[in-house]
């Protein structure tokens, strides 16, 4: 789906590598991307960069999909809501990145706080805190709650009780993974084998991604007590695929294959297709460019229509929200290939984008980043959103 005229090769390589991790020094977008200014007010809807026209409205004549519907606005007034991952009941746990609260959010908009996550810095770090968030998949047998984190000296995982509403005190179950200003990753999932997979970033130094003996720049797979899970491409390490600079996005299709939304630096936004033991490029590569041994993503934006962090496989499709691009992309795939070209919706609509996430009833879960320093807060903000797929 990537247009030939858009494969090219990173043009730093040519500098023997000088320019990797000096974007955070140059203006680098707190969430990955190059410069990302505050909104100012909710930008008109543009064509997709791979081709597609976006489409908003319902039955357009070409065949585009119908819009999905927005049926409510599940929660108001949270604060940089970040993770949310799904009780059995429906309802949410909902991480906060810069209160580090956990807050239970119910299907029919009740919230509460659960308990506040300590040792995460929230003050040092412009993206850094309480990130991603997953539930153990047998809960409530095992009523473990996972977090991604940033704390005082590096990023780590931990795990925490949750019973009869209230959290326990975490357990660190995975630490040393790089943490930076800029750059931390974090999403948290675990995968239909029920092992648990983290995306980490490259901490703002681009060698650490293709370092095996570094966290950063990674997607790590560990077993639900922080091991490195049986089947990794280096058993006696988490380390699943590397060359990543800032991925903040996983999901799982139906045929359980992995897929991953990258932040690129000045030019292109990533997804990928996961496979174990792949290196994606990062720092030679920005997008794709067709070099051997490195894996090319199967879809690619500019920076402006995505800077993507969470995604959600529903549908038939992959749904990724964007930051700095103020929409919802679907991207529909087929046999571990994008299918069709992608389509953008609620654009500008609700700004920020941070998280999708599948629901139970089989409706999304979308909240809203405008409250994180780089938006423009509207009442209510920030906000979770639940449409229905069409």
């Amino acid at each position: 789906m990537i247009p030939t005229a858009n494969r090219r090769i990173a043009p730093w390589l040519i500098a023997g590598g000088l320019l990797v991790g000096v974007s955070a020094c140059s203006g680098a977008d707190p969430d990955g991307s190059s410069v990302d200014a505050p909104s100012q007010e909710r930008p008109a809807a543009s064509a997709s960069p791979s081709g597609g026209a976006e489409s908003t409205s319902p039955g357009d004549p070409d065949g585009a999909p119908p819009s999905p519907t927005v049926t409510t606005t599940v929660a108001t007034g949270l604060t940089s809501p970040w993770g949310i991952t799904f009780l059995p009941d429906g309802s949410a746990l909902v991480s906060e990145r810069d209160t580090a609260l956990v807050k239970r959010v119910g299907a029919g908009g009740s919230t509460r706080t659960v308990g506040k996550v300590p040792g995460v810095d929230t003050t040092s770090t412009a993206e850094g805190g309480l990130l991603g968030i997953a539930l153990h998949p047998a809960y409530p047998a095992q009523p473990y709650l996972y977090a991604y984190l940033t704390a005082a000296d590096a990023n780590q995982i931990v795990r925490m009780t949750y019973r009869d509403g209230r959290l326990g005190s975490p357990t660190t179950i995975l630490g040393g993974i790089p943490r930076a200003e800029y750059h931390n990753g974090g999403r948290l999932g675990f995968g239909p084998d029920g092992m648990l997979y983290a995306t980490t970033g490259d901490a703002t130094d681009g060698d650490s991604s293709g370092d095996p003996m570094s966290l950063g720049g990674k997607i790590l797979r560990i077993t639900p007590g922080g091991e490195p899970a049986r089947g990794n491409p280096d058993p006696d390490s988490p380390v699943y695929s590397s060359g990543h600079r800032n991925g903040q996005g996983i999901a799982w299709d139906h045929g359980d294959r992995l897929w991953q939304a990258e932040f690129g630096q000045d030019q292109w936004d990533e997804l990928n297709l996961i496979r174990p033991g792949g290196d994606y490029g990062w720092p030679e590569c920005e997008g794709a460019c067709g070099e051997p041994g490195l894996v090319d993503p199967q879809e690619q934006w500019s920076t402006a229509e995505a800077s993507p962090s969470g995604i959600a496989f529903a549908d038939g499709a992959v749904w990724m929200a964007a930051l700095r691009g103020e929409r919802l992309w679907r991207i529909p795939v087929s046999g571990g290939r994008v299918a069709a070209e992608p389509t953008a919706f609620l654009s500008g609509e609700y700004g920020r984008l941070r998280t999708v996430a599948a629901a139970p009833d089989g409706s999304l879960w979308v909240s809203t980043s405008n409250t994180d320093g780089r938006g423009a807060p509207a009442p209510g903000d920030d906000r979770i959103l639940r449409l229905t797929p069409d």
